[in-house]
């Protein structure tokens, strides 16, 4: 437990926090734009993430500050939504809201949000905070909550209050994250299976310094491109309900019947589905060269078939595969649009490797990147803070 959050608390709201949670950000190795497509996706939590530290109130008052924001929030729980103001309150009271419709009584609470996780990066600091709440709001409640459904959620906060329609892989990876592990999502079923990533690789995040906003890009729009995708090719094949069902075979047989732009986005989901499971496949044989390999194509496919790519996106990957040593494999991670990209690497070389690629990507664009050289951490964790804080 972080002893700085524990006295930060105590200064803001003159007393000790009674809980603490710290729920973790996530890096995707492989399998962008197909969750919501209701296919796989292979992230991993990491181990920097979202701390929360609460006491609960006698009250119905919500108090939360922000300390990243250098901003706080208080409202009534009778009048959580419309939440409006900064985007973070929209995740506290919209957590906040959707718990009563399941039953849980949320309680009044001073609660603290800080963490070492970036923001706007696309290493899900959103799905962080929002499963960070519900877990902080229901132990406060006593409410014992399904995990799955406490994934659930957090991805109703962000399609319903947000009103970005987000798939559940990032929610289900704050609360599954498995030490050592990165987890193969069914996004259809929610199924998981770890999968262990060999302890002589590190992953590399790369942060370019560009933010990125989901609900002010064309997010939306390659949803919808997508589901026209499937409305057409259902003339073909009535069996499919997403592009999930969808072969590389049905695709090219079914060509004629798409416009370009659906086409390019159908190609890069079901591609991209087979690389995932091509991914496991390999992890499990130990071949992580051939999982670098794979993610480089996933990159060539979301820059050119998804069209969500950016030219600083783009200069970290090509850095990264130039010939840095020890580095096997790099592509961007999260939606795009900005945002971060993720390598993996040797263990041995890799701190080496990611001070490489910061620096000749700093010198090519002159943007502040920075890099984080990680390994896959646990999932959200509550911990009870005794006397002895």
């Amino acid at each position: 437990m972080n002893d700085e959050q524990i006295q930060l608390f105590s200064r803001y709201f003159g007393k000790a926090p009674t809980l603490m949670i710290r729920s973790p950000g996530r890096v995707n190795l492989i399998g962008e734009h197909t969750d919501y497509n209701e296919g796989w996706v292979l992230p991993a939590a990491l181990q920097m993430g979202t701390v929360v530290t609460a006491h609960p109130r006698s009250d119905n008052v919500l108090h939360s500050i922000a300390q990243l924001m250098g901003d706080e929030d208080q409202v009534s729980l009778n009048t959580l939504l419309p939440s409006g103001g900064s985007l973070w309150r929209s995740y506290v009271r919209g957590a906040a809201a959707l718990l009563g419709e399941v039953g849980c009584r949320v309680t009044g609470a001073d609660m603290l949000i800080d963490g070492d996780l970036p923001l706007g990066a696309g290493l899900s600091s959103s799905a962080s905070l929002e499963i960070a709440i519900l877990m902080a709001l229901t132990e406060m409640a006593g409410f014992k909550m399904d995990s799955k459904l406490m994934a659930q959620l957090g991805r109703r906060v962000e399609n319903e209050i947000l009103g970005t329609k987000s798939g559940i892989m990032d929610q289900l990876t704050a609360v599954f994250g498995i030490s050592s592990h990165a987890l193969l999502i069914d996004c259809r079923t929610l199924d998981i299976t770890p999968i262990l990533i060999p302890s002589d690789i590190r992953i590399i995040v790369l942060d370019s310094a560009m933010p990125r906003i989901l609900v002010e890009t064309a997010f939306n729009h390659r949803l919808a491109e997508c589901n026209a995708a499937v409305r057409k090719l259902q003339k073909a094949h009535p069996q499919i309900t997403a592009l999930r069902d969808v072969s590389m075979e049905m695709l090219e047989e079914s060509a004629s019947l798409l416009g370009e732009i659906e086409l390019r986005r159908a190609r890069h989901v079901v591609s991209e589905n087979e690389r995932v499971l091509a991914s496991v496949e390999a992890l499990g044989r130990g071949d992580v060269a051939e999982v670098g390999r794979l993610m480089v194509i996933s990159h060539q496919s979301l820059r050119n078939d998804y069209q969500v790519s950016i030219s600083e996106l783009n200069t970290l990957v090509e850095i990264a595969m130039s010939g840095v040593p020890g580095v096997l494999g790099a592509r961007l991670t999260g939606a795009g649009f900005g945002g971060c990209a993720v390598a993996i690497a040797e263990a041995a070389q890799a701190e080496n490797a990611a001070t490489q690629i910061v620096e000749q990507y700093r010198n090519i664009t002159h943007k502040a990147g920075k890099s984080y050289v990680c390994s896959p951490g646990d999932g959200a964790r509550v911990y009870k803070i005794g006397a002895s804080h």
